[in-house]
C-alpha cells in the first residue's frame, strides 16, 4: 500500500475542518442575497396563479442556435435532493443520455459557466446548492467546444458567491442481507467572483457476499459426495470485498475584475481501490485401484486480490481576447493495477496415492502445500491536451458566423507483466495528434429581422484529422442543420462520418490462455470448461461510422410546461472492431478457425478481437418532459416563484457563450412561499433495425430476432423514467428502466424475460421543512434520504426451450444484490 495515501487522506480531513477561512470571504449559503451589482436578473411574477417568467441574459448562459432540451433553475435542482453534481446527473440520465452512434452516446459533456473544464473530476463532487442554473443541450452543441457530436452537453452556471462544508454518511445493503455498503464523505466548496475551491475526501466499503448465502445451485459434477468436504458455494463470492478511498481537489482563480477576464484551474485526484474475492476450491477426482472414483474438494478458498491506485491531474486556462475565447486544457493520469491470483494446489501426488491404494478415495485429504500466487501488473499512463479558439469572425445578414478551431495531442502508454506468461514485461504506446474546425453559419433569424418568415435557420460544418503513431491517419467530418420555424418548435438534422482505430489494447495486448473457463455451448446445449485465448489482434483495421440524426423539440402551446422530443438515428458502420461475441452457431460458422472441438465437444475458443464487416442500426427515441407547481404562492410572495424548468431556449446569451460568474442567486429557499414542484420525464426507444454482417459474404446476424453478440440480444423496446415531486421540504424521486424480452436461437433457445427496475429516493430537507424541524439548530442544514434501488426486487429470468433456467443464468448470479435499501444523511455547514 502506498504510505502516502492514509496520510494524505487524514490531512485533507483536517484541512476541511481546520481552515474555515479558506472560503475566500464568500457569503455563507444561508445568508445569500442578490448583490445588486448585476442588471442581468431573473424575475417571476404571479398573476392570478399564473407564472410569468421574465428572463434576461445571465453570464455563463450558452448562446447557440440549438434549443435547450431542458433548463433547470435553482429550485428545480433542489427538488432532486441530490448531494453532488454526479448524483444529479445520474438522476437526469433520461434527459442527458444520447442515442447517437452504434451503442448510444457516452456520458454528457460538462461545462462550467459556458466554458470547457479539464475533466469531469473538476465538478463531480460540487454541491448542487452551488448551481444557479443548469442547461441540457443536444449533441450538436459539443462541436462548438471541440468535442465530437456524440454526447449531449450540460452547462452548469454557478452562483456568484457561495460557501459550504458538507458531511455525508450513507449505509445500506440488500434487503435479503449478506452484504453491506457504507460510505463517508467530507467536502468543502466555495466560489467567489469566478474563483472557487473544492476539496473532497471519500471512503466506501462493501462487504462480500457468497454463493452459499444466496443458495446458488452448483454445476453438475462439481460437488463432492463425501461428507465433510467443503462446499464450493461458500468459496465463491458474488459480491467482492471492496474498499475505495479517494481525494479530489480543484482550485480555480478568476482573472480580471470580478473574475470576468478568464480563469486558471488546477485539479488533482488520488484514489485507491482494494478488491478481494473468492474463486472456488481445489478439486481432484480420485480413482481407486478397483476403478471406483470420487470427486473431492479440499483446502481453503482460492483468493484473488486486486489493488488499483490512480493519480490524476489536470490544468485549464480560459481567456477572452476581444471577440475570441481561448481555452486550453491538459489532463494526465497514471493507473497501476496489481492483481494476485492464488494458484491451484498440485494433485498429482493425491491421484497417484489413490491409484496405489495408499489413500482412500473417501478418506481425509492430507494438507497440501501452497503453490503461491500468480501476479498480473499493469500501469497505464496518459496525457491529453486540447486547445480551442472560439470566435465570431464574420457577420452575415442572418447573424454572426461562429467558428471553433482546435488542436490537440494525446499520449497513451501501457506496460504490463503477468507471471502466467513467459513474455516478461510488455509495453505499448500511442501518440495522437489532432486538428479540427467547426463553422456555424446563420441563414435566417427572427432576432436579426432577416428572412424572419422562415424562422431561425442555421447550418454547421466540421472536419477533423488525427494521426496515430501506431496506426496511421484518421479523418472525420459532419454537416448539420438547425431550424426553428416557431418559438416553440425546433428541428435538427445532422450527418457524421467518423473513422475509428482499434484501441491500443485491442491491437497489442499479449496473448494469454486461461484454462477451465465455463462457457455455454449452444451447439450441444451444455456448459463446459474450455481453454480461452485472449489478447490483442494486430490484424485489425480501421472502421468507418456513418451516422444520421433527425430531431425535433416541441414545447406544446396548449399544455403548460410540456415538451415533446423525438430523435431518429440511423447508423451504418464498416469494419467494426469488437470483442469476440457469444459463441452461437452462427458465430461459430463465421469464425471456424476460432473454435476447437474434439469429438463434437467444445474444448477451446480464441476470443481475441475481430472486425465485423458491417453493422446497421436504426431507432427512434421519443419522449415527453412535463413539470408544474404544487400549490399557489400567497399574495406578496410571487418573487420566489414556483421553481421548475425554465423556458428552454438557445439564447440570448453571452457572445462568447459563457464566461464570468453566474450572477446573483435565486431569491429565497425552495418552497419558502409554500409552492412545490413536480416533474415527469418519460422516454421510449424502439429499435427498427440492428443487423451485423460478420464477414464479407458471411452470415448476417439479426440482433432483434434471435441472434446475439453478447448478453441476451438487443431489446426492441426500452423505456426510461424520471419523475418526482418536492413540497414543503419533502421530496420523492423515482427513476426506472424497462427492457423488453429477447431471445438467442440455437439448438436450445435461450429466452431472456423483460426486466423493469425502479429506484426510489425519499428525502426531507430540514432547512425547508420548518413544520418538522422547527427551529432546531441540530437539524439546520440536514438532509435525510431513504434510498431503495430495485424497488420491486426485479431480476431477469432466463429459460431454455424446455422452460428450465440454465445453471449459468440463475437470477442470483445475474443480480445478487436485488433490492437495496439505504439511508443517506448529510449535514451542510
Amino acid at each position: 500500500m502506498n504510505p502516502l495515501l492514509p496520510a494524505a487522506y487524514l490531512s485533507s480531513v483536517a484541512l476541511l475542518w481546520a481552515t474555515p477561512s479558506i472560503a475566500q470571504n464568500a457569503t455563507p449559503a444561508e445568508q445569500e442575497a442578490p448583490t445588486g451589482a448585476s442588471a442581468e436578473t431573473e424575475e417571476a411574477v404571479d398573476t392570478s396563479g399564473e407564472i410569468v417568467v421574465v428572463a434576461e441574459r445571465i453570464p455563463g448562459q450558452l448562446d447557440v442556435p440549438q434549443k435547450a432540451i431542458e433548463v433547470l433553475d435553482e429550485k428545480a435542482i433542489t427538488s432532486y435532493g441530490a448531494n453532488s453534481v454526479s448524483d444529479l446527473l445520474a438522476s437526469l440520465a433520461p434527459q442527458t443520455g444520447s442515442g447517437r452512434g452504434r451503442g448510444g452516446g457516452g456520458p454528457p459533456i460538462t461545462l462550467i459557466n459556458g466554458q470547457r473544464i479539464t475533466s469531469f473530476r473538476e465538478m463531480r463532487d460540487m454541491p448542487t446548492e452551488a448551481i444557479r442554473r443548469m442547461e441540457i443541450l443536444p449533441e450538436e452543441v459539443a462541436l462548438r467546444f471541440g468535442y465530437p457530436p456524440n454526447a449531449r452537453v450540460v452547462n452548469m452556471i454557478l452562483k456568484d458567491s457561495f460557501a459550504q462544508r458538507t458531511v455525508d454518511i450513507e449505509y445500506g445493503g440488500p434487503d435479503r442481507g449478506g452484504s453491506t455498503t457504507a460510505e463517508q464523505e467530507l467536502s468543502l466548496f466555495s466560489v467567489n467572483k469566478g474563483s472557487r475551491l473544492n476539496l473532497t475526501a471519500a471512503r466506501e466499503r462493501t462487504t462480500p457476499l457468497t454463493e452459499a448465502e444466496r443458495g446458488v445451485i452448483q454445476a453438475t459434477g462439481s460437488l463432492s459426495s463425501v461428507p465433510g468436504d467443503p462446499d464450493p458455494a461458500g468459496a465463491r463470492t458474488l459480491i467482492s470485498d471492496r474498499t475505495n478511498t479517494s481525494l479530489n481537489a480543484t482550485w480555480t482563480k478568476g482573472l480580471g475584475k470580478g473574475g470576468l477576464g478568464g480563469s486558471i484551474t488546477l485539479n488533482g485526484t488520488i484514489s485507491r481501490a482494494n478488491t478481494n474475492s473468492l474463486q472456488g476450491l481445489n478439486s481432484v477426482t480420485l480413482i481407486a485401484p478397483g476403478g471406483a472414483s470420487a470427486l473431492r474438494t479440499f483446502g481453503d478458498p482460492l483468493e484473488r486480490s486486486n489493488q488499483t491506485v490512480s493519480y490524476q491531474g489536470g490544468a485549464g486556462f480560459n481567456k477572452p481576447f476581444g471577440e475570441w475565447l481561448l481555452s486550453a486544457t491538459v489532463d494526465a493520469s497514471r493507473t497501476e493495477s496489481d492483481t494476485r491470483l492464488e494458484r491451484r494446489a498440485g494433485t498429482a501426488t493425491l491421484t497417484a496415492a489413490a491409484a496405489a491404494g495408499t489413500l482412500p478415495i473417501t478418506g481425509p485429504i492430507p494438507p497440501q502445500a501452497s503453490l503461491g500466487f500468480d501476479r498480473a501488473w499493469t500501469a497505464s499512463n496518459s496525457v491529453a491536451s486540447l486547445v480551442t479558439v472560439i470566435g465570431r469572425p464574420l457577420r452575415l445578414p442572418g447573424g454572426e458566423v461562429t467558428s471553433t478551431i482546435k488542436g490537440g495531442f494525446a499520449h497513451t502508454a501501457i506496460t504490463s507483466e503477468d507471471s502466467r506468461t513467459a513474455l516478461g514485461r510488455f509495453s505499448l504506446k500511442r501518440d495522437d495528434a489532432s486538428v479540427g474546425v467547426n463553422i456555424g453559419i446563420p441563414i435566417a433569424s427572427r432576432r436579426e429581422g432577416f428572412l424572419e418568415a422562415i424562422g431561425n435557420l442555421s447550418l454547421n460544418f466540421s472536419a477533423g484529422y488525427n494521426h496515430l503513431s501506431d496506426f496511421g491517419s484518421l479523418s472525420d467530418w459532419s454537416a448539420g442543420l438547425n431550424w426553428g420555424p416557431t418559438e416553440k418548435l425546433n428541428l435538427q438534422a445532422s450527418y457524421i462520418v467518423n473513422q475509428r482505430a482499434p484501441s491500443l489494447a485491442e491491437l497489442g495486448n499479449p496473448v494469454v490462455q486461461s484454462f477451465n473457463v465455463p462457457v455455454f455451448d449452444f451447439e450441444r446445449a451444455e456448459t463446459v470448461l474450455v481453454t480461452v485465448t485472449t489478447g490483442g489482434n494486430p490484424g485489425l483495421v480501421k472502421g468507418t461510422d456513418r451516422d444520421l440524426k433527425f430531431g425535433a423539440n416541441w414545447q406544446l402551446p396548449f399544455v403548460k410546461n410540456t415538451m415533446i422530443m423525438a430523435e431518429y438515428f440511423r447508423n451504418n458502420s464498416d469494419n467494426v472492431t469488437a470483442s469476440f461475441p457469444v459463441l452461437t452457431q452462427a458465430i461459430e460458422a463465421a469464425f471456424p478457425g476460432r473454435v476447437t472441438r474434439i469429438n463434437g465437444k467444445l474444448t477451446a475458443i480464441d476470443r481475441r478481437p475481430v472486425n465485423f464487416f458491417n453493422e446497421q442500426a436504426s431507432r427512434l427515441r421519443w419522449g415527453v418532459n412535463v413539470n408544474g407547481p404544487i400549490g399557489k404562492a400567497p399574495a406578496g410572495a410571487a418573487a420566489g416563484g414556483p421553481g421548475g424548468m425554465g423556458r428552454p431556449q438557445g439564447g440570448p446569451g453571452g457572445r462568447m457563450g459563457g464566461g464570468g460568474r453566474g450572477g446573483p442567486p435565486m431569491m429565497g429557499p425552495m418552497n419558502a412561499n409554500g409552492v412545490g414542484r413536480w416533474n415527469l420525464a418519460l422516454f421510449h426507444t424502439v429499435q427498427f433495425r440492428n443487423r451485423v454482417t460478420v464477414a464479407a459474404g458471411g452470415p448476417v446476424l439479426d440482433l432483434l430476432n434471435g441472434d446475439a453478440l453478447s448478453g441476451g440480444g438487443v431489446a426492441r423496446h426500452t423505456l426510461e423514467l424520471d419523475g418526482g415531486f418536492f413540497y414543503r421540504g419533502v421530496g420523492l424521486r423515482l427513476n426506472g428502466n424497462y427492457t423488453a424480452p429477447t431471445r438467442i436461437d440455437g439448438t436450445t433457445d435461450l429466452r431472456f424475460g423483460s426486466l423493469t427496475k425502479v429506484n426510489m429516493r425519499l428525502f426531507v430537507n430540514m432547512d425547508v421543512a420548518k413544520w418538522l424541524a422547527k427551529d432546531s439548530k441540530v437539524l439546520k442544514g440536514v438532509r435525510v434520504a431513504m434510498v431503495v434501488n430495485n424497488l420491486f426486487d426485479s431480476r431477469q429470468k432466463v429459460t431454455d426451450s424446455s422452460g428450465t433456467v440454465p445453471i449459468g443464468y440463475q437470477p442470483d448470479l445475474l443480480d445478487p444484490t436485488g433490492r437495496f435499501i439505504g439511508l443517506d444523511i448529510s449535514k451542510r455547514f
